[in-house]
């Protein structure tokens, strides 16, 4: 016979007696909902993880939107499962230059489908300084619009300084800083991530640097980033990118430097200046990174062809200083001065109109050729009179060439180089000759400056279109193949992806990826663009 049981014994076995029938319970539950384990299952994948290191074998398992195992999967149920066939499975890339958030922007074309095409999951825009001041109202906007792509967006100083001065070539009150100030910090209170500058556009190239350091501080005690299209990007390069290190060094904030290019003809190889200039900054403890499009042409207004004090006041004021004949005959002098004497040009061939709403026969012509075809001689007083027609009828967005190959694949290689398209907003498919950038930026870095010039590897190209952009960014769950993040993800064959977009035909979608999904939806399946728009408002961390 037994000695009967201590009452501590008989509560250690009661506890685990529940415990095994707790595990047994728990072990029934997942085999019983073991097909409903993953939405979504990527299969037999090759995982660039996004952060540069070589690829791994794995399979990728996808539920509520997010990453939630990244591993051997095989025998694990899931509603559904795509067998990647060896492909690369990489995160979606992320765009942090864009310009969509006005005209012919992702409210008017929210399936962004030249995006998708190009890799593209998640973009930034309001770049430039150029946003929308009541970022509530956009994101509101957006969200009931459902875009196929994740949308972030910055707080743009020219679009605020405008609502606040319109176009008047001055200084601010202590009244209109303070309007200012408050605009840029609602915008960063409803969760925009930082603050954008265009330093040669009006109404912002009338601004001092401490106008914008104060602005930069209110967006900096939200965690903002401060983006900069700098203030020249040729001649005065130097002094630009020291303006806007002052900007992240006073203000305490990261700098993310637009667009980074040389577009002086004469300066062409100075990238070798221009990056030590960031290094060094680097090595200050600013924490500055660039960003870039992998073309040698540019594209914006044609307003950035004359100085810009003739830009003031708006368009009745612009129309008399290029109506009355003095001060006609010194607009054109400091543009001679400008683009024949500091940029060595010796006509405007160069300047092609991408689009012009009010006259699309110039569609695709260079300032000479127009000038030609209007009877005139090549010369530059008739040239400038092209640009001021085309300015006075209506203005006009144009593609520049404007830099040159060594400039960019040095940029490139830069380890601290984001790629970025700049896109001029989301183009109707078809209509003007725009920058191809808008179709192809991602697809030609990994066609042309991957596998063809072998400039850098595919492994460091993912890197700088993903975790690279994230981090400077602050989205914390975008940008890698890593469980919690959120599933937008790419399935491809590198040897297959080529950018068809050319300056001469831009209207191409790019090949050869063979899923895009975002957060975990396809949006792309064998090849094809659906219907589905699962893209979210990506707001500062702090603010979701």
């Amino acid at each position: 016979m037994k000695p009967p049981m201590h009452a501590d014994a008989r509560r250690y076995k009661a506890f685990h007696l529940r415990l095994s029938a707790f595990i047994c319970g728990f072990l029934w539950v997942s085999v019983v909902l073991g097909a409903a384990q993953y939405d979504l299952v990527i299969q037999n994948a090759r995982v660039l993880d996004g952060t540069g290191n070589p690829w791994f074998r794995a399979d990728i398992g996808i539920a509520g939107g997010k990453i939630v195992a990244v591993g051997k999967l095989e025998a694990a149920g899931a509603a559904r499962v795509i067998d990647a066939r060896e492909r690369m499975v990489a995160p979606g890339f992320i765009d942090v230059h864009t310009h969509i958030e006005i005209e012919d922007g992702i409210l008017e074309r929210p399936e962004a489908r030249n995006f998708i095409t190009d890799g593209v999951t998640t973009v930034v825009t309001g770049n430039c300084g150029l946003s929308r001041t009541d970022v509530a109202k956009f994101f509101a906007e957006l969200e009931a619009k459902g875009p196929a792509i994740n949308v972030a967006t910055l707080i743009g100083h020219n679009s605020v300084r405008e609502a606040v001065m319109g176009t008047a070539n001055r200084q601010p009150t202590a009244e209109e800083m303070d309007r200012m100030r408050a605009l840029v910090e609602q915008a960063m209170r409803y969760g925009a991530v930082g603050f954008s500058t265009g330093l040669i556009y009006v109404p912002g190239t009338y601004s001092k640097s401490e106008e914008v350091v104060e602005l930069a501080k209110t967006a900096a005690r939200y965690g903002g980033v401060y983006a900069s299209h700098m203030r020249d990007e040729g001649e005065k390069v130097l002094d630009a990118i020291a303006e806007a290190l002052r900007v992240g060094r006073e203000a305490h904030m990261p700098v993310e430097l637009s667009h980074f290019k040389i577009d002086n003809q004469r300066l062409w190889g100075w990238s070798e200046k221009t990056l030590a200039a960031v290094e060094a900054a680097r090595r200050e403890g600013i924490d500055v990174v660039v960003d870039q499009y992998p073309y040698t042409s540019s594209s914006t207004n044609i307003g950035m062809l004359l100085p810009s004090w003739a830009l003031a006041d708006g368009p009745e004021q612009i129309r008399q200083r290029l109506t009355d004949p003095a001060t006609k005959a010194k607009i054109i002098q400091e543009m001679e001065d400008r683009w024949a004497g500091r940029h060595g040009r010796k006509r405007l061939d160069w300047a092609h109109v991408a689009q012009c709403k009010w006259d699309p026969s110039l569609e695709g012509k260079t300032i000479t050729q127009i000038t030609q075809e209007k009877g005139r001689k090549v010369e530059w007083a008739e040239e400038f009179q092209t640009v001021f027609d085309i300015l006075l009828g209506g203005g006009a967005t144009m593609v520049y060439d404007s830099m040159g190959p060594q400039d960019v694949e040095r940029i490139l290689r830069y380890p601290n180089t984001a790629v970025a398209s700049d896109a001029v907003g989301i183009p109707e498919f078809g209509v003007g000759v725009p920058h191809p950038r808008s179709y192809g930026t991602n697809t030609r870095v990994i066609s042309k400056y991957v596998r063809e010039l072998g400039v850098i590897t595919l492994e460091e190209a993912v890197r700088k279109m993903t975790s690279l952009p994230a981090r400077t960014f602050g989205f914390r769950d975008r940008g890698q193949v890593r469980e919690g993040f959120w599933a937008d993800l790419l399935i491809f064959d590198p040897a297959r992806v080529a950018d068809l977009a050319t300056f001469e035909k831009p209207h191409q979608y790019s090949a050869g990826f063979d899923y895009v999904l975002v957060n975990g939806v396809p949006v792309i399946e064998e090849g094809r663009a659906g219907e589905a728009r699962p893209g979210r408002v990506v707001r500062r961390a702090s603010a979701n």
